[in-house]
This record gives C-alpha cells, sequence and structure tokens, in this order.
C-alpha cells in the first residue's frame, strides 16, 4: 500500500514538474520571439547590412555555447535574449531586402502565417495526442548537419538550386524537430526550459527563413 501511495506520488510530482517547464517554455518563448522581433525592426529602421556568414556563425554558435553552459542559472536566461535578440538582429536585413521587392510584404506576411500555422499546429497535434517522438532524435540530428553543411556549399559555391533544396528540406526538418521537443517536453525528456525554449526557437526562425526563401522563389523573386 506504501509502495502504491509512493508511487502516485511521485507520478504526481512527474506532472507538476512537466506542466511547469511547459508553461515556462512557452512563457519564455514568447518573450524571446516578442525581442527577436524588435531587434529585427530595429536593424530594418537602422537600414543595418548582412553581418556575413562568418560573423553571424561565430555570434549564434558562441552565444548558444554560452546559454547552453550557464542554462541551470539565472545568468542562461540573459544570455537566451543575448542569442535570440542577435538571431532577430540578423534576420532584419533579409527581411528589408524582401519588402523591397514589388511584393515583398506579401511575401513576408505569408512566410510568417505559414510559419504560425506550422508551429501551432504540430504543437497543437503533440500536446492533445500525447504521442512519443523520440525517435526522432538520431534522424533529426544528422538530417541538420547534412543541411546546414550543404547550406554553406550553397552559399560558398553559388548554387541556386541547391540553395533552395536545403531551405525545403529545413522546412521538413525544422517540422520534425517541433514535433520531437514538444514530445521531448511533454514526457519529461527534457526538463529545463531554457534549453527547450532555445530549441524552439530556432526551429521557428529557420522554419521561418526557409519558407521565406521558397516563397520569394515561387514568386519568381
Amino acid at each position: 500500500m506504501e509502495n502504491r501511495i509512493s508511487t502516485l506520488g511521485r507520478a504526481e510530482v512527474s506532472v507538476l514538474q512537466t506542466n511547469k517547464v511547459i508553461r515556462n517554455t512557452y512563457m519564455l518563448l514568447s518573450l524571446t520571439l516578442a525581442f527577436s522581433a524588435l531587434t529585427a525592426g530595429l536593424s530594418m529602421a537602422m537600414g543595418a547590412p548582412r553581418l556575413g556568414i562568418l560573423i553571424t556563425l561565430v555570434g549564434y554558435f558562441g552565444l548558444l555555447f554560452a546559454t547552453t553552459k550557464f542554462r541551470d542559472s539565472s545568468l542562461g536566461i540573459v544570455f537566451v535574449f543575448a542569442l535570440t535578440g542577435f538571431m532577430g538582429f540578423t534576420l532584419g536585413p533579409i527581411i528589408s531586402s524582401y519588402l523591397a521587392l514589388p511584393n515583398g510584404s506579401s511575401i513576408v506576411m505569408q512566410a510568417m502565417a505559414g510559419t504560425a500555422a506550422i508551429f501551432l499546429g504540430l504543437s497543437a497535434y503533440a500536446v492533445t495526442t500525447k504521442k512519443d517522438f523520440s525517435f526522432m532524435g538520431g534522424f533529426l540530428m544528422v538530417g541538420i548537419l547534412v543541411a546546414f553543411l550543404a547550406g554553406l556549399g550553397a552559399i560558398f559555391f553559388e548554387i541556386p538550386a541547391l540553395s533552395l533544396t536545403v531551405s525545403a528540406a529545413f522546412v521538413l526538418l525544422m517540422s520534425g524537430l517541433i514535433l520531437f521537443e514538444t514530445s521531448n517536453i511533454i514526457h519529461g525528456g527534457e526538463t529545463n526550459y531554457i534549453m527547450a525554449t532555445v530549441s524552439l526557437f530556432v526551429s521557428i526562425f529557420n522554419l521561418f527563413t526557409s519558407l521565406l526563401h521558397l516563397l520569394g522563389f515561387a514568386n519568381n523573386d
């Protein structure tokens, strides 16, 4: 009897912890998305140029390393905002270049709407069905690494067809990552809301930029 009560008690604690991680993750995600939108708007207002692939990668991986290192402290939240703010700032010039096109505002709005629909739809599916998507972890890791390297090759060797292929792959991979990370939170695989926020933010960021690229191509831009 005591063992049964103890088991039930642990289960209740586990559910409470999971709900807390979910609540904190989506709260922090909302704040970081708003902050990145602010820094993107700031870079657009300043007319900031693109930072270049080297500065972007160094800034991103440097801040990601710092966030990971301090993920269990309040300093980790500072680095989350630094990381997402930096990513938003790099996004500003990209959006500006699309808005300068004849139908650029339509492309940007379509990309935003598509990103929101995919994220909300997949998140709702993972939460309501409570299916375990942990089996996708290895595939996603390898797929993202291959797509990332292919993307670098498309940039350095200026291969438009490869770039479009990478964008299409990233739409699928980021959709899978949203399912995987949401499932991971629900089933207790991810207990750190800072890292969960980073994973979901990166998924949304890459999903948006990939859709932007594909929609731009579809509109002959």
